[in-house]
Protein backbone atom coordinates (compact mmCIF):
# COMPACT_ATOMS: atom_id res chain seq x y z
CA UNK A 1 0.00 0.00 0.00
CA UNK A 2 3.03 2.20 0.92
CA UNK A 3 4.59 1.75 -3.10
CA UNK A 4 0.60 2.69 -4.46
CA UNK A 5 0.86 5.96 -2.05
CA UNK A 6 3.87 6.94 -3.37
CA UNK A 7 3.03 6.36 -7.29
CA UNK A 8 -0.28 8.32 -6.76
CA UNK A 9 1.70 11.50 -4.69
CA UNK A 10 3.97 10.88 -7.61
CA UNK A 11 1.68 12.09 -10.27
CA UNK A 12 1.85 15.50 -8.91
CA UNK A 13 5.38 15.80 -10.77
CA UNK A 14 7.39 15.71 -7.56
CA UNK A 15 11.07 14.14 -7.98
CA UNK A 16 12.24 11.48 -6.37
CA UNK A 17 13.86 13.32 -3.71
CA UNK A 18 10.84 14.46 -2.66
CA UNK A 19 8.81 10.97 -2.70
CA UNK A 20 11.30 10.08 -0.72
CA UNK A 21 10.94 12.97 2.05
CA UNK A 22 7.41 11.59 1.84
CA UNK A 23 7.98 7.87 2.50
CA UNK A 24 7.68 8.03 6.42
CA UNK A 25 4.68 9.86 6.79
CA UNK A 26 2.74 7.97 3.81
CA UNK A 27 3.66 4.54 4.97
CA UNK A 28 0.71 1.99 5.54
CA UNK A 29 1.69 -0.09 8.43
CA UNK A 30 -0.09 -2.10 10.74
CA UNK A 31 0.31 0.48 13.44
CA UNK A 32 -1.52 3.51 11.18
CA UNK A 33 -4.02 0.81 9.88
CA UNK A 34 -5.16 0.56 13.47
CA UNK A 35 -5.48 4.65 14.42
CA UNK A 36 -8.83 4.58 12.25
CA UNK A 37 -11.15 3.02 9.82
CA UNK A 38 -8.81 2.54 6.55
CA UNK A 39 -10.84 0.82 2.53
CA UNK A 40 -8.93 -0.58 0.11
CA UNK A 41 -10.48 -0.41 -3.38
CA UNK A 42 -8.94 -3.69 -6.00
CA UNK A 43 -9.13 -3.76 -9.57
CA UNK A 44 -11.40 -6.92 -10.97
CA UNK A 45 -7.51 -8.74 -10.75
CA UNK A 46 -7.64 -8.37 -7.32
CA UNK A 47 -4.76 -5.81 -6.93
CA UNK A 48 -5.02 -2.84 -4.93
CA UNK A 49 -6.18 0.54 -7.00
CA UNK A 50 -6.57 2.68 -4.00
CA UNK A 51 -6.17 3.18 -0.65
CA UNK A 52 -8.20 5.46 2.00
CA UNK A 53 -8.26 5.99 5.87
CA UNK A 54 -9.89 8.27 8.33
CA UNK A 55 -9.32 8.91 11.56
CA UNK A 56 -11.46 11.05 14.11
CA UNK A 57 -10.96 12.13 18.05
CA UNK A 58 -14.18 12.89 19.67
CA UNK A 59 -16.58 14.82 16.58
CA UNK A 60 -13.16 15.83 14.81
CA UNK A 61 -11.89 13.50 12.00
CA UNK A 62 -9.26 13.42 9.71
CA UNK A 63 -9.03 12.46 6.15
CA UNK A 64 -5.67 10.73 6.84
CA UNK A 65 -5.28 9.42 3.06
CA UNK A 66 -6.98 9.33 -0.13
CA UNK A 67 -4.40 7.60 -2.64
CA UNK A 68 -5.43 6.20 -6.36
CA UNK A 69 -2.98 4.24 -8.48
CA UNK A 70 -1.87 6.16 -11.37
CA UNK A 71 -3.57 3.93 -14.17
CA UNK A 72 -6.58 4.62 -12.33
CA UNK A 73 -6.99 8.35 -11.68
CA UNK A 74 -10.15 9.31 -13.68
CA UNK A 75 -11.99 5.86 -13.55
CA UNK A 76 -14.15 6.80 -10.22
CA UNK A 77 -11.73 5.10 -7.85
CA UNK A 78 -10.98 8.20 -5.94
CA UNK A 79 -14.54 9.16 -5.77
CA UNK A 80 -15.96 6.04 -4.15
CA UNK A 81 -13.64 6.24 -1.34
CA UNK A 82 -14.18 9.85 -0.90
CA UNK A 83 -17.57 8.89 -0.29
CA UNK A 84 -17.04 6.28 1.48
CA UNK A 85 -14.74 7.97 3.88
CA UNK A 86 -17.25 10.33 4.47
CA UNK A 87 -19.63 7.96 5.32
CA UNK A 88 -17.21 6.42 7.91
CA UNK A 89 -16.77 9.78 9.54
CA UNK A 90 -20.32 10.20 9.69
CA UNK A 91 -20.13 6.49 11.22
CA UNK A 92 -17.82 7.55 13.54
CA UNK A 93 -19.96 11.12 14.91
CA UNK A 94 -18.16 13.29 12.98
CA UNK A 95 -19.57 16.74 12.11
CA UNK A 96 -17.12 17.35 9.54
CA UNK A 97 -13.75 16.11 8.27
CA UNK A 98 -10.58 17.91 8.03
CA UNK A 99 -8.36 17.31 4.55
CA UNK A 100 -5.02 17.93 4.66
CA UNK A 101 -3.96 18.15 0.73
CA UNK A 102 -2.11 18.21 -1.79
CA UNK A 103 -2.09 21.25 -4.06
CA UNK A 104 -2.41 19.08 -7.01
CA UNK A 105 -5.25 17.19 -5.30
CA UNK A 106 -7.50 20.16 -3.73
CA UNK A 107 -9.67 20.54 -6.59
CA UNK A 108 -10.65 16.92 -6.56
CA UNK A 109 -11.96 17.69 -3.04
CA UNK A 110 -13.28 20.77 -3.75
CA UNK A 111 -15.50 19.22 -6.88
CA UNK A 112 -16.47 16.57 -4.12
CA UNK A 113 -17.76 19.49 -1.93
CA UNK A 114 -15.19 20.52 0.49
CA UNK A 115 -14.28 24.39 1.32
CA UNK A 116 -11.20 26.11 1.90
CA UNK A 117 -10.14 26.63 5.19
CA UNK A 118 -6.58 28.07 5.14
CA UNK A 119 -3.19 26.22 5.46
CA UNK A 120 -1.98 23.56 7.34
CA UNK A 121 1.83 22.38 7.73
CA UNK A 122 3.23 19.73 5.88
CA UNK A 123 4.04 16.51 7.92
CA UNK A 124 7.32 15.50 5.40
CA UNK A 125 8.34 18.82 4.00
CA UNK A 126 9.91 21.37 6.54
CA UNK A 127 8.30 24.98 5.46
CA UNK A 128 6.16 23.36 3.17
CA UNK A 129 2.63 24.60 3.29
CA UNK A 130 -0.62 22.66 2.22
CA UNK A 131 -3.99 23.77 1.43
CA UNK A 132 -6.63 22.68 4.50
CA UNK A 133 -10.03 22.05 3.45
CA UNK A 134 -13.39 21.33 5.72
CA UNK A 135 -15.94 18.86 4.39
CA UNK A 136 -19.83 18.73 6.03
CA UNK A 137 -20.34 15.26 6.91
Amino acid sequence: MTDLCLRSKAVHGYDPDFIAACRHELMVSATSVARGPAQVALAHQGLPVGYCQVIADRRECWLEALFVDPSTIGTGVGRRLFLWSVEAARALGAARMEIASDPGAAAFYRAMGAEDAGEVASGSIPGRKLPRLLMAV
